[in-house]
């Protein structure tokens, strides 16, 4: 390949808009309001409906600490239910949609996603190995998530090398390989499993957001750490989006930035894991959409992708919990139903 074939655009090269303040400002802000619009009613859909007016009391009184004038089993309901369940939504939403944007611009590739790569089966199985061996320690299992996203991501990435470096369809590959091998190690200890407690991890690895509430605080703030890394780092992912050689020509260090992101990418993906299960498809849809909408500037991307995430993620577990109420549906079934579709569509438009 001679020089002017080595410097001719990449069809998956993206096409960079300039990113006003102005601009930043108004689509972050328009994706606030819609998150706080879907949070009221997602908190208002359930079995027993409760009034907006109402809801907004409980929501006050649970910031300030006082008592609502509301009735008693309202604010059970509200407060110790559909309230945790909503923020757990919110972060974990948030974590896997930065995650998919973080993969995404560093694989310059649509079609990464944690799941797809294999960093979600990663960070179940230790998330299983920390439930089955150390369950009396409630950080044991983040922790074990995140190592074991961590170790998932070494070894793709160390598969995906060619003799010329690591392309992105190799590393796809790679990760679609590890994924089917560690998915079956889950499955086989799932099986292997007593039947209360094979149950209980089977509904979790499919996607539930109802349990471990304790362990939010904690999963929160490994999840802002994670973002604020992956901003911080926005801009040198657009110029690796760019391609890596112009990268390293215009200043930056792709080697540090590319592990850094890698690093707090997986830290994402094993904290949302640790408390939710393997959610399959929120990095591929959420990134994907916010791209179309606002472009692929990454110093827009991630916070959006944050904002959005939180959003999508509430509105399926809305849908999981309401659409053969009385029973619940796992929210993994409803992100597949639409992650599937739109999996193909990507994956036609880049073949």
């Amino acid at each position: 390949m001679n020089a002017t074939a080595a410097r001719q655009p990449n069809r998956r090269t993206p096409a960079f808009e300039r990113l006003t303040l102005r601009r930043l400002v108004i689509t972050l802000a328009v994706l606030a309001a819609l998150l706080v619009a879907v949070v009221l009613v997602s908190i208002a859909i359930g079995g027993e409906h409760i009034g907006l007016a109402n809801i907004i009391k409980i929501i006050a009184a649970e910031i300030t600490g006082r008592v609502p004038d509301v009735p008693a089993e309202q604010r059970t309901i509200i407060a110790d239910i559909r309230l945790p369940r909503v923020l757990m939504a919110i972060v974990v939403g948030a974590a896997l949609a930065v995650a998919g944007a973080a993969y995404q611009a560093l694989l310059r590739n649509p079609l990464a996603d944690p799941g797809i790569l294999g960093i979600s089966s990663g960070a179940a199985l230790g998330a299983i190995t920390a439930t089955v061996f150390a369950e009396s320690l409630p950080v044991s299992r983040p922790v074990a998530a995140f190592i074991g996203a961590v170790i998932t991501i070494a070894v793709v990435y160390a598969l995906g090398q060619g003799r010329h470096g690591s392309g992105t369809d190799r590393l796809i590959l790679a990760g679609v390989i590890i994924n089917a091998l560690l998915s079956s190690v889950v499955i086989f200890l799932v099986t292997s499993a007593s039947g209360v407690r094979q149950r209980s991890v089977l509904s979790w690895l499919i996607g539930d957001l109802s349990g471990e509430p304790r362990l939010l605080p904690l999963i929160t703030l490994f999840i802002v750490i994670g973002i604020a890394v992956v901003y911080v780092n926005a801009r040198s992912l657009n110029l690796l989006m760019i391609g890596e050689q112009d990268a390293l020509a215009l200043g930056v260090e792709t080697r540090r930035v590319k592990i850094i992101v890698y690093l707090a990418a997986s830290l994402l993906t094993g904290a949302a894991v640790a408390v939710s299960g393997a959610i399959g498809f929120v990095g591929l849809i959420v990134p994907h959409a916010v791209r179309l909408v606002g472009g692929s500037d990454n110093r827009l991307v991630v916070p959006a992708s944050a904002l959005a995430g939180g959003a999508f993620l509430m509105l399926a577990d809305t849908l999981a919990r309401t659409v053969v109420a009385p029973r619940e549906l796992n929210i993994g079934v409803i992100t597949s139903l639409v992650g599937a579709p739109v999996f193909v569509y990507l994956l036609r438009r880049t073949s």
